[in-house]
């Protein structure tokens, strides 16, 4: 990589994310606009791509009378 005034350049990726910005969580734990828990909304960008992925796939199960 490139570095400009002392500091690295790397290139920004951008993450998939299911936010809806309906950012509440509900009775049930879960965001009620994406369905996903505290901790996995908390490690979205830190959690690897494959990570991402079964919380994605998971996400179907997760609506309401799903």
């Amino acid at each position: 990589m490139e570095e400009e005034d002392g500091f690295e350049i790397v290139p920004v990726v951008a993450i998939e994310s299911p936010c809806t910005n309906v950012c509440r969580i509900g009775a049930d734990r879960l965001c009620e606009g994406c369905r996903r828990t505290v901790a996995e909304i908390a490690g979205w960008t830190a959690g690897s791509p494959e990570w991402r992925a079964r919380v994605l796939a998971d996400l179907a199960r997760r609506k309401p009378g799903g």
